[in-house]
């Protein structure tokens, strides 16, 4: 199986550049890849009427990681070019050009970022609440009716928090803190969130575009492992051979802050609840993540910028 990887100069990319099966990397012209050992395909934007002329020879399957994520600066068009009509555009040249499978890396919020007391399934409502997860949601069901219309195989993938050494977005916030501060106010915080590192999520696209049972799937990455933020700090402090003491705050407290500040959501994705269902993993695809946190977290110091 030969796969045509995009995005792969971004955080995750970077786990799956040297991935046996990647033949053939996606890259923006202005990418300094002088030092990559692969071959590579150069564009000069993703959107509807990016040239993928000769991107396919010999590919067997995409993994698409390339997309605009939450940025202030974006509008809600930003967001329809790249994430939509830039991934609707690649899947039908890919299709119209032989290629059988396109593995397709969503978002977790496309379930919406209220706390979830139940477990999330690949079934759970759809309910994206903001201009990057409408996007993916968008792309998702547009990725849908190609697959109908051309039997493209695809396969959807919404991950957890994905963590790892620069890791982007909350997860660099919290190491940040962690690096600075020798207290943390997660002590009583007994909350329920799955995680996935960067490492086995990479593991986890490879396996999605090669097993024969993945077509037409949508799986919820995660380790399945569920974790309170208390715990998951702890790791992370450990892995950056940090000591920390955990404050015991209530929760009560934390959701006050948020009202008052206007940052209720940013409380709920460190309080709340986020846990998944992740059987059909296992069930369809034999799949269990070959690296536990605390390796995953023993890695943080290698490679930090």
């Amino acid at each position: 199986m030969k796969i045509l990887l995009t995005g792969s100069s971004g955080f995750l990319g970077n786990h799956l550049r040297g991935t046996t099966n990647i033949k053939r990397i996606v890259v923006r012209e202005n990418d300094n890849c002088d030092h990559w050992d692969c071959e590579l395909f150069t564009i000069s934007a993703l959107n509807g009427k990016t040239d993928w002329s000769d991107a396919f020879s010999s590919i067997d399957a995409v993994i698409h990681l390339a997309a605009l994520a939450h940025s202030r600066a974006s509008t809600s068009d930003d967001y329809q070019q790249v994430n939509v009509d830039g991934t609707l555009h690649l899947a039908r040249e890919a299709a119209l050009n032989g290629v059988k499978r396109f593995v397709f890396v969503s978002s977790i919020g496309v379930h919406g970022s209220n706390t979830f007391e139940a477990p999330l399934t690949p079934n759970s409502p759809l309910i994206p609440d903001n201009d990057y997860t409408r996007s993916k949601f968008s792309a998702e069901q547009g990725l849908k009716q190609i697959a109908t219309e051309t039997g493209l195989e695809v396969v959807i993938v919404r991950p957890t928090l994905v963590y790892g050494s620069n890791a982007p977005g909350n997860f660099g916030l919290l190491s940040k803190l962690i690096e600075r501060a020798p207290f943390l106010p997660f002590g009583i915080i007994k909350n329920k969130r799955d995680f996935i590192a960067a490492q086995n999520l990479a593991d986890l696209l490879v396996r999605c575009a090669t097993h024969p049972n993945a077509s037409g799937q949508v799986f919820l990455a995660s380790e399945g492992e569920t974790v309170s933020i208390g715990e998951f700090t702890n790791q992370i402090a450990r892995g950056l051979n940090r000591k920390i003491i955990q404050l015991p705050i209530p929760i009560s407290l934390f959701r006050l802050i948020g009202r008052l500040t206007g940052k209720t959501h940013l409380v709920e994705q460190l309080v709340g609840n986020l846990h998944v269902d992740n059987s059909n993993l296992k069930q369809l695809l034999d799949w269990t993540p070959p690296h536990s946190m605390e390796e995953a977290m023993s890695q943080l110091n290698k490679g930090r910028k």
